[in-house]
């Protein structure tokens, strides 16, 4: 029996790479090999175990490769193709699908958090989930189709008016993504709040107009509020706070994705006397294109987030340890 190398989470708290089977394609399927592989806070979520996943589970969903083999039927696709793929898998037939909600899909599931991912020398997905990279683009920002498609997204369910002012918490890779959509997306002013400096300086090289290290300061220097708060750190504590620099009529993001069980306390007669609008964003819808062209015509920068590429054999020690402050995309290479 052929195999391959991955790293599979067990159980939570429970990561290690294991021969396991090669994934060979079935119908309409087909198999990539796997050469860049971005971590994501999702990934944490599922080691943790306060996610939707299942185990065992090998994770993994930001990826970029070459196809490798097709499945019986698949004929717009050519071994060599160079590829990113959106891990979504939709049912197409359920009440959501059919209303142009995939990512609601009442089947949904998706490839490395509920089905095998790319955190392994090869992944099999449909052939429909393939996007083709264009010649200029590396691998590695293969990798940043997949987040930057989230903030694509984003962006749309966002519907940000010209001259908005933003505040953004969380200066990791994905804030950062979005950092640069906002600035291109119309906002006269985006202000970003971390806590890791070195995270806020990259932001500052990005754009940003102003830092804050905490949030000593922010409400003094903008005592009426902000046109949008996001929150795109997942920390319930940082969502419950931001909701106080919040100005008259603006939109509150919920960007980042907190673990399944956290509650947070908002006023609800502050969202009425506010005039407030609070979104939501799930992942991604059909966002792949938009975000390939960012990338290759440089409107949005990806290498500059890249911090550490590390091999398969490190990431199980990687992922099982407290995020470094100091990194920011961490990319694996299983062929590295």
């Amino acid at each position: 029996m052929k195999t391959m190398r991955a790293a599979v989470i067990e159980g939570p708290h429970k990561i290690e790479i294991k021969e396991v089977p090669y994934p060979t394609p079935k119908a309409g399927e087909v198999v990539v090999k796997v050469e860049a592989c971005g971590v994501c806070g999702t990934d944490y979520h599922i080691l943790e175990g306060d996610f939707l996943s299942s185990y065992p589970l090998v994770p993994g969903h930001e990826f970029s490769g070459t196809v490798y083999e097709l499945g019986e039927g698949v004929e717009d696709w050519q071994t060599g193709d160079r590829v990113s793929a959106d891990p979504s898998v939709y049912c197409g037939e359920c009440y959501y699908c059919l209303n142009n909600q995939g990512n609601m899909c009442q089947k949904w599931n998706a490839i490395g958090v509920t089905m095998n991912g790319a955190f392994a020398e090869y992944v099999v997905l449909p052939a429909k989930n393939l996007y083709s990279m264009p010649e200029n683009m590396s691998f590695n920002e293969g990798a940043y189709v997949e987040p930057l498609s989230c903030v694509v997204y984003a962006m749309r369910r966002l519907n940000m008016r010209f001259g908005d002012k933003v505040l953004l918490f969380g200066a990791g890779p994905m804030g950062l993504l979005l950092q640069q959509s906002l600035l291109k997306g119309g906002a006269s002013e985006v202000v970003v709040v971390d806590l890791a400096e070195e995270k806020l300086a990259t932001a500052k090289k990005l754009g940003a107009h102003k830092t804050f290290v905490g949030t000593d300061g922010l409400k003094e220097e903008y005592p009426l509020g902000f046109d949008v708060v996001i929150d795109a750190t997942g920390i319930p504590a940082v969502i419950e706070n931001m909701f106080q620099f919040a100005g008259k009529r603006a939109k509150i993001m919920q960007f980042g994705c907190a673990p399944n069980d956290a509650k947070v306390k908002v006023s609800p007669f502050e969202i009425y006397n506010n005039d407030w609008e609070i979104i939501g964003t799930m992942a991604l819808l059909f966002t792949f294109h938009p975000a390939i062209n960012l990338l290759k015509n440089g409107v949005v920068a990806s290498e500059v987030l890249t911090t550490k590429e590390i091999t398969l054999d490190q990431f199980p020690k990687y992922l099982s340890q407290p995020k470094d402050k100091h990194d920011l995309k961490v990319l694996v290479k299983p062929w590295k």
